[in-house]
């Protein structure tokens, strides 16, 4: 399991990581604000499950912001360096490193549930993401919520076409699975219907939010004659980040999902 984003830009993009323009980022924090709003004191701590987080990139920033963090990942050379990005930044004892794959979940966290779960970089490398996100729901607390961060097939196919890859571009535009061929490392690219199609589909989840990630803030020229100040950008890239047609162009597609209560 691995993370993975593309940007339509050329330019590489930013590392995910919680910043001013990062509607995940913020949505997350907005999360764990609302339940240690609804805690006491003695038990403010917020469980978080990232499955497939790999090294880290989200699992250490929220052990940072206080919560007790458990990655569940297949490779066990990413785990290595989570652990080594814990202990450098003073939380390995907020985070928990378990190797194993989404269907093994149930096993692996003893049926423990988290108030937040994260599948970052997931769906597009499973067998079956139906699977998955049940696997996902199954492992959230009631009223907890899933974030859900998925490549974007249109997103992909814009990137081709500006780096000269029409023929790819082609391929991954006409194929249901959003693939350039069969060398292609991911499974699938999905839009924001697919997405949320599947998000419907599972029972036990309601729908709360659907997003772009990174619209408009990785197009950005870094020396910009009007750019702005770091809050304009942060408020047109909120903008943006729901209002389709650039939502739905952006790199990756972010949906969070809550589990219901009953």
């Amino acid at each position: 399991m691995k993370h993975y984003g593309v940007a339509v830009t050329a330019r590489p993009a930013r590392a995910p990581v919680p910043s001013a323009v990062d509607v995940v980022a913020t949505s997350l924090r907005d999360e764990l604000d609302a339940v240690r709003s609804r805690r006491s004191a003695d038990d403010a701590a917020v469980h978080v499950l990232d499955v497939g987080g790999g090294s880290g990139a989200w699992a250490v920033p929220l052990a940072v912001e206080g919560c007790e963090v458990t990655v569940v990942d297949s490779s066990a050379n990413a785990l290595a360096v989570l652990r080594s990005r814990a202990r450098d930044a003073g939380v390995a004892d907020r985070v928990r490193a378990l190797q194993a794959d989404v269907d093994a979940l149930a096993d692996v966290t003893d049926g423990v549930r988290a108030d937040l779960v994260l599948g970052h970089g997931l769906l597009e490398y499973v067998d079956d993401p139906a699977a998955a996100l049940h696997s996902l729901a199954t492992a959230t607390a009631p009223g907890g919520l899933i974030s859900l961060l998925v490549a974007n097939r249109y997103a992909a196919v814009l990137a081709r076409v500006v780096s000269g890859r029409v023929g790819e571009a082609h391929r991954m535009l006409a194929d249901p699975a959003g693939r350039w061929g069969a060398a292609d490392q991911l499974l699938r690219r999905m839009d924001t219907t697919e997405i949320t199609a599947l998000v419907e589909q599972e029972g036990s989840l309601s729908l709360e939010r659907v997003q772009g990630h990174r619209v408009l803030a990785d197009l950005v020229p870094e020396h910009a004659p009007d750019a702005g100040s770091p809050a304009d950008l942060a408020a047109l890239e909120e903008l943006a980040a729901t209002t389709p047609p650039l939502r739905d162009l952006a790199s990756r597609i972010h949906v969070l999902a809550r589990r219901g209560v009953a």
